[in-house]
Parts: C-alpha cells; sequence; structure tokens
C-alpha cells in the first residue's frame, strides 16, 4: 500500500482530539502537476533549474476546517479535484500550496484493494496491509476474527488473493480499513462497487462511526448518500472550490449548475440528431430491483397529457425474501428544476407486500397545481433504512400537464392575500 494504495492511516501527533476544537484544516490548499513535453526538457530543468514545462493545477486554493463529529460530502464532476484533494488530506500526496492541518488517527479509504499483494492468501494480506496502516500484531491478531466476518468470505480468507473475484477484494479491504475507528475517515467513492448487502454493511459502519464522533469526508456521485451522512458540502469544479458551507444550500447550487449544463447539452443533441431518448433505467447490484413505474391517466404519444387533476405514481419491486423496501419519487421539470420529491421512509410508510417479494407504493398528488409545462419521474428503491439506493429509474416517465390560465412560475402554492 504505497502512496496510490488502497488506505492509509495517520497517527496523531497529539493523541485523540477533544470533543471541542478543530479536527481537520486546509488553508489554500493546491497541487500542480509539472508537464515536460519531453524527457530531454525534464533533464534540462533538473539540470540547470530553469522552467522548461507547463503547469497543471489538479487543485487550488481550496480551504474549509472541520470539527470533531462533522461530516463533508465532496461533490464535483469528473477532473473536478476530488481524489486529489482526499490524497492531500490523506497524506499521501504533498500539496505544492498551502497547509493542512491532522489531528488525530486518519484512515483513508482510496482506491480499495489496491495494496494486496495477489499470491498471498487473504489472511496474509490483513496483516501485510494492517503493519503498513499502523495497526500492531497483536492488534491485529484481536481484530482478525471481526474482520474475517465483516467481510464474509468464510473458507476463501486462506486462498491467494489473485483467486478473488474483485467483490471479495473490496469487502475484505474494506473490513480492514474500517476495523478501528479513527477521528477521521476519509472516503472516496469506495461505496460504488460491490453488491447490495455490502453496500449496505459499509454505510451502516460509517454511519455508526459519524454517530460515534468520528470527522468524516465523504466523495460520492450520490447526491441522496450525500444527503443523509453529511452536514457540510464542499463543491468543485475545474479544480478550485466553487462553494463550501451547509448542505442543501450548497447542494441546491451544485443541482442547478447540473440541470443547466444538462439542458444545454440537451438542446445541443437534440438540435444536430433530433429527440433524446430518455435515460435508461440503472441495473440494481443484486436481488432487488424495481420492476414498474407508471403513472396513472396519461394520454398516448411520445409526451403524453396527464388527464386527471391527481398525480398518481405506482411503483413495484421484487425483494429478496424477509427484506422490506422504501419507495422514492422525484418530480422535476423535463430539462428544468426540480419540482418535489417524496419517500415512504420519510413519511413513515409502509409498502403493500403482494406476496413472493413482490411489493408496491402508490403516491398520490391530490389536486395537483402544476403550472402549464413538461414534467418527468424519476423512482427510487431503497433497503429499509433508506441509506442504500438499490436501483434508481432517472427520467423514465415524461408528460405533459395544462393549468388552467398562464400564471408564470412552476406551481401554485396555497395562499391569501392580507
Amino acid at each position: 500500500m504505497s502512496e496510490s494504495a488502497s488506505s492509509v492511516t495517520t497517527p496523531s501527533s497529539g493523541g485523540r482530539v477533544s470533543a471541542q476544537g478543530t479536527v481537520l484544516k486546509a488553508e489554500h490548499l493546491g497541487k500542480e502537476y509539472k508537464l515536460y513535453d519531453s524527457p530531454r526538457k525534464r533533464l534540462r530543468a533538473l539540470l540547470t533549474g530553469g522552467e522548461h514545462h507547463r503547469s497543471h493545477w489538479a487543485l487550488r486554493d481550496v480551504s474549509f476546517e472541520l470539527g470533531r463529529g462533522q461530516c463533508m460530502g465532496v461533490v464535483g464532476n469528473n477532473g473536478a479535484g476530488k481524489s486529489s484533494l482526499l490524497k492531500l488530506i490523506a497524506g499521501t500526496l504533498q500539496p505544492s500550496v498551502g497547509k493542512v492541518e491532522r489531528h488525530g488517527r486518519i484512515t483513508a479509504i482510496l482506491e480499495l484493494g489496491a495494496g494486496f499483494h495477489p499470491d498471498f492468501t487473504g489472511r496474509d494480506n490483513l496483516y501485510f496491509g494492517a503493519s503498513l496502516i499502523g495497526i500492531s500484531a497483536s492488534e491485529m491478531h484481536a481484530l482478525e476474527q471481526s474482520i474475517i466476518d465483516f467481510s464474509e468470505l468464510g473458507e476463501a480468507i486462506d486462498r491467494p488473493v489473485k483467486t478473488y473475484s474483485s467483490g471479495m477484494t473490496v469487502r475484505l479491504a474494506f473490513a480492514l480499513v474500517t476495523a478501528l475507528e479513527p477521528d477521521v475517515l476519509i472516503v472516496d467513492e469506495a461505496l460504488a462497487v460491490g453488491d447490495q448487502q455490502f453496500q449496505k454493511k459499509c454505510i451502516e459502519r460509517i454511519e455508526a462511526f459519524r454517530k460515534n464522533g468520528c470527522t468524516i469526508l465523504f466523495c460520492s456521485h450520490s447526491l441522496y448518500h450525500v444527503r443523509q451522512l453529511c452536514n457540510r458540502v464542499l463543491w468543485l469544479e475545474g479544480g478550485q472550490q466553487k462553494a463550501f458551507g451547509d448542505t442543501e444550500l450548497v447542494l441546491a447550487c451544485y443541482e442547478a449548475d447540473i440541470r443547466a449544463k444538462e439542458a444545454a447539452a440537451t438542446t445541443q443533441l437534440e438540435a444536430s440528431e433530433g429527440d433524446q431518448k430518455p435515460p435508461a433505467a440503472s441495473p440494481a447490484t443484486g436481488g432487488a430491483k424495481l420492476v414498474s413505474v407508471e403513472v396513472e391517466n396519461l394520454g398516448e404519444g411520445e409526451l403524453p397529457l396527464l388527464q386527471s387533476p391527481d398525480l398518481v405514481v405506482c411503483m413495484r419491486a421484487q425483494l429478496p425474501p424477509n427484506e422490506t423496501p422504501q419507495f422514492g419519487v422525484m418530480l422535476e421539470q423535463l430539462h428544468g428544476t426540480g419540482v418535489t420529491s417524496a419517500g415512504t421512509h420519510y413519511d413513515n410508510v409502509v409498502a403493500t407486500h403482494l406476496g413472493d417479494g413482490l411489493w408496491q407504493a402508490k403516491l398520490r398528488f391530490p389536486k395537483i397545481q402544476l403550472f402549464s409545462g413538461q414534467y418527468t419521474v424519476s423512482a427510487y428503491l431503497f433497503d429499509f433504512q433508506g441509506l442504500v439506493v438499490y436501483e434508481e429509474w432517472l427520467y423514465c416517465i415524461k408528460f405533459q400537464h395544462i393549468f388552467p390560465g398562464s400564471t408564470p412560475g412552476i406551481v401554485r402554492l396555497e395562499h391569501r392575500w392580507e
């Protein structure tokens, strides 16, 4: 587990942090990469000390401060600098400018399993990896069985890692690096791999750390998980800090920016290739999956008219035995902004079991007061705690709605003049 390894644990120079005060602080942090057109120019720069390179700033002028128990989500598109930031915080990269102050034990989950030796058994890799992240042999001996149990590898723990599937490697790596609760946990898209049950266990462990006062940096493209876990958000764009603050305030701006870019891209695509097809439903990664999503009382055509005063969304899902799902719905303007969302777990509603693992939830917006326009519905399937997104069907149904009158806006809210 070298500089690009799967996990990094940084022991504190000052012991465990107190219940109050700063745990992590970044000041004007930046990372510059020097790009040379040829090896000869690199050698010339080394010999002469001259400037023979082009600069690429992966990160520039990023500042934030986190206290004990705070959880910060890091969002941004690909190439925004998220991974570079987390590596700088973890200490696997050194900043070109600025500084990082760390207090307490830091564990970083970056590229799970990247540091395992393929010819070693899973058990051997546990001790090898533990020695590199600051876990002593005696601590490892005490933790060994609990790590194996969490990974659910069973007898496979004594097989060479090169015989493992990617999911088995990920389970072992995550179980190892989270075996001891840190003061600061850094997670970089580690939850985007593995099956549903593994993702659920990972999120539950991270949530338990958070409740115990662990400070967390959580990088994810899943804004749902960012909302569930984080009370602060850092938005990066082009390597620079676009916003930092309260989760909902920052995510509202971030989502508006995403929609504006998607709308511009869609308009350009439609102009050159005709109408764009709706995004395909994302495939489920395990036994739970959405079966159908319907909006009642729609007319005919590619963009049917809602022919009822009520907007009714009916969803069905297939789940393994002894599992109870949660459902969610997002209503948005077509190529526009979000209108509203709802979830059974937010409203304390239990879906209806139809038998043989088939579940149904029906959401009704009575006498919906949407102004005239084009709208889209997205459907979501969660685990019972509402932590894991089993499947999402984005923009799966499009429709138009006609409202009497020509009042501008999106929705008519109940109101009175005084």
